[in-house]
Formats: C-alpha cells, sequence, structure tokens
C-alpha cells in the first residue's frame, strides 16, 4: 500500500516514519521545499526525531519527500496533517486544510480515502473540506472516494509518547469511509476507537484540549490568589496529587504555548456561536491563562523595584524560548509575549535556549527571527539583572544559575530543591 501525508511538520513526520516502520510506503508532501530537500537527504529538522530515522526509511524505499502533489493520482490515501492557527481577531483559519483540499482534489482518484488530522471545529471535514475535494475532483464523497477525520495526539518531547501506542480516534463521514480508516491506522497503529462520525472524532479533540486549558486556567489563577495569601501554589499543588482518586494534576506557568491549548478551544467557541450558545468556560479560562505573561511582567518589575531598578534600561534573560521543556518547537510561545512586554517598558532582552540557538521564520513574530541565544557562562548569565524561567529545560544547571544571577524569576518552580539566597528567587 501507498499513502500520502501532506505537511510534515510536528505530526506529519513522526506518523509518516510510523507508517513507513510498519511496512507502508509513504510520499511525505510539503509546500516548504527546504523541509523537503533535508528529508531526500536523510536530515531531521526536529529535535526529537532522529535522522537516523528518516535515513532507514529512506533506504528502505519506504519514504520518500515531494513539494508535487501530482503523486497523489499513485496513492490510496491521503492524510492531512497541516497547521490550522487562528486568524488576527483569533477566529479559525483553516485556510491551510482548503488550499490543501485544492492541491489534491485534481488528482483524487476513485475509491482514495482523504483523512484530516488537523484540529478544528465540528463540521470542517464533512463541509468545509468535503466541498472543496467533491468541487476540485468531480467526485463524491462517500461513494467515489472516502472521508474520515481522526485527530493527530502528537505529544513532542515525550519519550514515553510513541505514535503506535497512542489509541486512534476515528470518525467517517460514512460507515464505510470509517472502515476503510480504521483498516489504514490498523497497519501502524495499535488501538483504534471509532467513533459515529467525523463531527465526533473533531469534537473529541476539542475536548480534550479544553479540559486541559480550563485546569490550567485553575491553578493559574490559585497561583495569584495564593501568592497574595502567602501561599506557594506548587506545594499545595504537590500535596494535592497525593491523593489515589478524584485529582489530576495540573501546573501554573507563565501563559500557554503550543500549537494546542491556547488555539483549538476557540475553534469551538467560535462555532458555537452558529447555534446560538456560549462557550463561558472556555473563554473565561482564555482570559485566565492570557493574563499571565502580564502577571510576570508584574513580578519581574517588583523583584526589580526591591533591588531599586526599574524595568527601562534593566537586562533582562530569558530561559527557555520553546513553549514546553525539552523541545525546540516555537509555536505560541508565551516567551516571546514576554519579550514584546519587557520590549515595550524598555528593557533590554535577551533569552538563552540550548534548543534554539537562533530564531528562525515565525508566522506570529517576525520582528524576532534572526536573534540568537547567548552563551552559558557566568560572565554573560551574570551580566544581566533579572533571569527569567520561561521554560524549564532539564539541561539547564539551575545551581550555576543560582550562582550566577543575583534575581531569578520562577514561573515553572524550577528552582525547588536548589540552594539559593534569600530573596533570590521570586516566584510568577
Amino acid at each position: 500500500m501507498k499513502i500520502a501525508i501532506v505537511g510534515l511538520g510536528y505530526v506529519g513526520l513522526p506518523l509518516s516514519l510510523q507508517f513507513a516502520k510498519s511496512g507502508v510506503e509513504v510520499l511525505g508532501l510539503d509546500v516548504d521545499p527546504d523541509k523537503v530537500d533535508l528529508l531526500n537527504r536523510g536530515k531531521s529538522y526536529i529535535k526529537h526525531i532522529l535522522s537516523e530515522d528518516i535515513q532507514a526509511q529512506l533506504k528502505a524505499g519506504r519514504f520518500a519527500a515531494s513539494t508535487d502533489f501530482r503523486g497523489v493520482q499513485k496513492v490510496a490515501a491521503v492524510v492531512i496533517c497541516v497547521p490550522t492557527p487562528l486568524n488576527k481577531n483569533r477566529e479559525p483559519d483553516i485556510s491551510y486544510i482548503i488550499k490543501t483540499g485544492q492541491s489534491i482534489a485534481p488528482y483524487l482518484g476513485r475509491g482514495t480515502l482523504v483523512v484530516l488530522e488537523s484540529t478544528t471545529y465540528p463540521g470542517t471535514t464533512d463541509e468545509d473540506l468535503r466541498q472543496v475535494l467533491e468541487s476540485g475532483s468531480g467526485l463524491k464523497a462517500g461513494k467515489d472516494f472516502h472521508l474520515a477525520f481522526s485527530p493527530e495526539r502528537e505529544d513532542p518531547g515525550n519519550p514515553d509518547s510513541k505514535v503506535a501506542m497512542i489509541p486512534k480516534v476515528v470518525g467517517g463521514y460514512t460507515a464505510s469511509c470509517r472502515e476503510k480508516t480504521v483498516a489504514l491506522y490498523r497497519q501502524a497503529i495499535r488501538s483504534i476507537v471509532p467513533l459515529s462520525s467525523c463531527r465526533a472524532a473533531e469534537a473529541t479533540k476539542l475536548l480534550e484540549n479544553i479540559f486541559r486549558s480550563v485546569n490550567i486556567a485553575l491553578v493559574n489563577e490559585l497561583k495569584v490568589v495564593y501568592a497574595a495569601m502567602g501561599i506557594d501554589v506548587w506545594e499545595v499543588i504537590n500535596a494535592a496529587k497525593t491523593k489515589p482518586f478524584g485529582y489530576m494534576a495540573f501546573y501554573p506557568g507563565p501563559g500557554l504555548g503550543g500549537h494546542c491549548i491556547p488555539i483549538d478551544p476557540f475553534y469551538l467557541t467560535w462555532k458555537a456561536r452558529e447555534y446560538g450558545q456560549s462557550t463561558r468556560f472556555i473563554e473565561l479560562a482564555g482570559e485566565v491563562n492570557t493574563a499571565m505573561p502580564e502577571y510576570v511582567l508584574h513580578r519581574i518589575i517588583e523583584a526589580l523595584n526591591a533591588r531599586r531598578k526599574a524595568a527601562n534600561g534593566s537586562r533582562v534573560l530569558a530561559l527557555g524560548l520553546a513553549y514546553k521543556a525539552d523541545v525546540d518547537d516555537l509555536r505560541e510561545s508565551p516567551t516571546f509575549r514576554l519579550l514584546d512586554l519587557l520590549k515595550e517598558r524598555g528593557a533590554n532582552v535577551a533569552y538563552y535556549d540550548p534548543y534554539i540557538p537562533v530564531i528562525g521564520p515565525t508566522r506570529e513574530h517576525a520582528e524576532w527571527k534572526g536573534m540568537k541565544s547567548v552563551q552559558w557562562d557566568r560572565r554573560t548569565i551574570s551580566s544581566f539583572d533579572v533571569a527569567l524561567i520561561a521554560t524549564a529545560h532539564k539541561c539547564v544547571n539551575y545551581q550555576q544559575l543560582a550562582q550566577w544571577s543575583d534575581t531569578i524569576i520562577d514561573t515553572r518552580n524550577a528552582m525547588a530543591g536548589i540552594k539559593t539566597k534569600s530573596g533570590q528567587v521570586w516566584k510568577a
């Protein structure tokens, strides 16, 4: 069997390699010629994906990358893994899905299966994508070609997260579409969870991420409340999670990052309005989480004031540019917002991230492109007035940070267990 996977990023590339390892021939399609060139030379551009794994599948003849969508003519299935961001008005932007549909439609053959994996609102697959595919191919979904939705469940940087081991939710446009999709994923994924429809599968993914967003907002709010009472929220969470039932630990931070939690809940908020429904929990959680960078800024200013310094003219180093620990993923990283806020107040900012030596092009933060990570040494780190821990990479030596920096703003509890001086660490 030969399949095509469109979008060779944090979702599409690991999925491609998993199918290839399972014996399926994979054509990886992407509009970025630089990515395609790197992959065909056996080089990875994602930290947790080894170049050796790509080289093995290239050598076996089970993987090749291309920018030419005409290859869709020769495959039995097309899996779409493209971005679904929000636009400048914080509304869903499914343009990447629509453009992909338009690109593959002219080459769609009878009996071909098309699966969307990109997180989106209910109705995207069986309305928006279906209409584009039918219009561009002259074929009918459910009759001439199969259509389904199966949400991605990638967890970048988690060594225990293996594509083959994560249960795969599947919803088809028709029962036959679902059966075809189940058969496809069974070749590479151990456990399949069939649902009644594409919309049920789309809603499942949204529930997973809304659950996280709401609970993170709760602990972010409690962080602020408990801090005013002189209580350490991290101590409270660690105590609460000793309860063996009825509790799941979530942790506060400087804001939300990654593609999922800061974005996906608002896809449902937007769609719910079409049905006259409001999503108050989602919107309130969004307000709380979006306010966290401002709270962190407030704590930085407090710490500087305690040292008789102003934010204007101070040197602030952000530790961790990636949105989560131990990855090189910049998507929606709250560190960018923190850098913006500090710069607006006249601070001189820099960052240190061992996984991101230089900031490449991003959709939202073009002004930071080309900025380089500082070096990790006593002279460099001690030259800053404040060290802000925004992302707690495990490879960072926090004991050295305690020795080199007089003022540390800790948003991740990274300094817990590290010997520090009184008044040196400010939690935020």
